[in-house]
């Protein structure tokens, strides 16, 4: 919203961690409105583990926040904003290249940490000329571990937490659909609930395609939240017991 704008509904502000793979939303840091995503990140990455690969657009590279998050043993793939221009270090055998990332990139004594830089344009075949260029961080900095190719192919899954959301706003939430609390505890409350029904049915999908050995990618999303909401409604009849 523009500044001073108000809005007639309840907004919050939502960071999110989500697996590639199963669309699962394992973590999240929630705030006001008002909080920017940089400052719940701050928090969020702090609960990275060893053996994470943590996949982060453009808006979110910065030396202090990269050093907090690698500093949890998590390996980064993050997307450089493009007025950031490590200093070259060395040239790799698949053309990627080795920099210093200066929390000043004007001044050669300030902070620094060394990234493996991965310079690269798509060519998809629809338009004219290739897409790009893209230039991507790692902590990755040995080609033999993953290759230039490799980093820049998995770069790519991280547009699958944008799916995520769209099932959480769009199909999950409803597309005309609001929060209906009205104070801060309850609208923090209702955006938890909505995460908790969205990590169960995907949990469910998980299961569902592990017996069927097909790809999660391949069970739709609207099918299973169908099913459930079907189960849901059919389960309402049953009394209540104690022990």
């Amino acid at each position: 919203m523009s500044k001073g704008e108000r809005s007639a509904f309840p907004q919050a502000r939502l960071v999110a961690l989500a697996e590639c793979g199963t669309h699962a939303i394992f973590d999240a840091e929630l705030g006001p409105y008002g909080t920017s995503e940089l400052a719940l990140s701050k928090v969020l990455v702090d609960r990275l583990e060893p053996g994470m690969v943590l996949l982060a657009d453009r808006g979110f590279t910065g030396i202090a926040l990269w050093k907090q998050a690698s500093g949890t043993g998590a390996d980064l793939i993050w997307r450089a904003k493009n007025n950031v221009t490590p200093r070259h270090l060395e040239t790799l055998d698949d053309g990627s290249w080795l920099g210093e990332l200066r929390a000043n990139n004007a001044r050669l004594k300030t902070e620094h940490v060394v990234v493996r830089v991965v310079d690269y344009e798509i060519d998809d075949g629809r338009t004219e000329g290739a897409l790009g260029p893209f230039r991507l961080f790692t902590t990755i900095l040995d080609p033999a571990e993953a290759t230039a190719v490799d980093l820049a192919s998995a770069y790519a899954q991280r547009w699958e937490i944008e799916s995520v959301f769209d099932e959480l706003k769009t199909h999950q939430r409803g597309p005309k659909t609001v929060l209906r609390s009205k104070s801060p505890e309850l609208v923090q409350q209702e955006i938890w609930g909505h995460l908790c029904c969205h990590f169960a049915i995907r949990t469910l999908m998980l299961a569902a395609a592990h017996d069927a050995a097909v790809d999660p990618d391949r069970v739709s999303f609207v099918a299973a939240l169908r099913i459930t909401r079907r189960s849901l409604s059919q389960a309402r009849g049953f009394p209540p017991s104690g022990l």
